[in-house]
């Protein structure tokens, strides 16, 4: 041992006789702490990980080896079939393309829209804002099952005004289409928008008003201002919710199946591949309707249909983690 760490060593226990044995307690329990709070950190992201660990092993099982008592984590005979089957039956570069642009598009407007709306609960004064506030926190608080009804007919029986009914004598049925889509976007009523309006809304509270009045002195207006001043400081908390907007929509299986039935997309072909795929081995085997699936080859297949399915987000996190990260450390909550 070295003469430098020796004296080291030595000078910690003399000042550990010193304070009678404080040092040395003291230095035990930030020892013990660190231990403990690394262990349960990591039981935590491993509580998180592991089902994802598991499919990821599942997917690349055969189906003997799903069978074999022996193969628990790592495959005994790798393959990568089970992703070619998944991804022919979910028409896996058709619907990934449909689930990309609807993603993308309707993630875009609804940013848009709660942006506009979020910047005006937080900078301007107007009749019953409170009111319209409470509005937007009962969107967040509400499940969208509870108005599901109310939207099947509205867009089934589509009509402004009793304007459309009267030109052409009948409605629209928007369903089985996109717009139903668009059209909530654009008004702020699509999946999770009042959380977007409340992130957005507390983000612009953050910032000082002597920005705006500075812009304002300069000769700028309000438009001017919100474009060139504002929005490029809230950066971060559009990033968020954008990927909150993008893994929603990709996600989502409610609305998609309430008004898409026509639009393949990948969350509904992810829920109905253990169907498929039960008819694809009917269809196979020559039996029919007489041939069984079991229960973990069929499981085996919606775990790597699951994989297929998240992959372009975790690609997408890899690319705007800087700003999501960035926007949750400088985004607070002002009331």
């Amino acid at each position: 041992m070295s003469k430098a760490k020796t004296g080291k060593y030595t000078n910690f226990w003399e000042r550990n006789k010193k304070s009678g044995g404080y040092l040395l307690r003291r230095t035990v329990m930030q020892y013990g702490v660190s231990i403990c709070r690394a262990v349960l950190l990591f039981g935590l992201c491993f509580l998180i990980l592991q089902p994802l660990l598991n499919k990821i092993s599942v997917s690349f099982m055969t189906e003997g080896d799903l069978y074999d008592p022996i193969v628990t984590s790592i495959p005994l005979h790798f393959t990568t079939q089970n992703y070619r089957l998944a991804g022919g039956l979910m028409e896996y570069g058709t619907t990934l393309l449909h689930s990309l642009i609807i993603a993308v598009t309707v993630s875009l407007i609804q940013v848009s829209m709660c942006t506009l709306v979020g910047y005006g609960f937080a900078r301007f004064q107007f009749p019953l804002k409170k009111f319209w506030f409470a509005c937007v926190m009962a969107v967040v608080l509400i499940p969208p099952q509870v108005i599901s009804t109310s939207l099947n007919l509205h867009f089934r029986f589509f009509d402004v005004l009793g304007i459309i009914e009267l030109v052409s004598g009948s409605t629209l049925n928007l369903k089985s289409s996109v717009v139903p889509y668009y059209l909530m976007s654009f008004g702020c009523m699509g999946l999770k928008n009042g959380l977007y309006i409340f992130m957005i809304r507390q983000f612009f509270r953050n910032l000082p008003k002597e920005l705006e009045e500075a812009a304002y002195v300069d000769g700028c207006g309000t438009l001017r201002t919100f474009i060139r001043i504002m929005l490029p400081d809230a950066k971060p908390i559009l990033t968020s919710c954008f990927l909150f907007a993008f893994v929603w929509q990709w996600t989502d299986g409610f609305y998609s199946s309430m008004f898409l039935g026509n639009i393949s997309l990948l969350s509904i072909k992810l829920k109905q591949l253990p169907d498929t795929f039960g008819a694809y081995l009917a269809r196979v085997s020559g039996l029919g309707s007489s041939a069984g699936v079991s229960v973990p080859y069929s499981n085996c297949m919606l775990a790597t249909g699951t994989l297929m399915v998240i992959m372009p987000l975790v690609v997408l996190y890899l690319f705007a983690q800087k700003g999501f990260v960035e926007s949750l450390s400088s985004t607070g909550i002002k009331m």
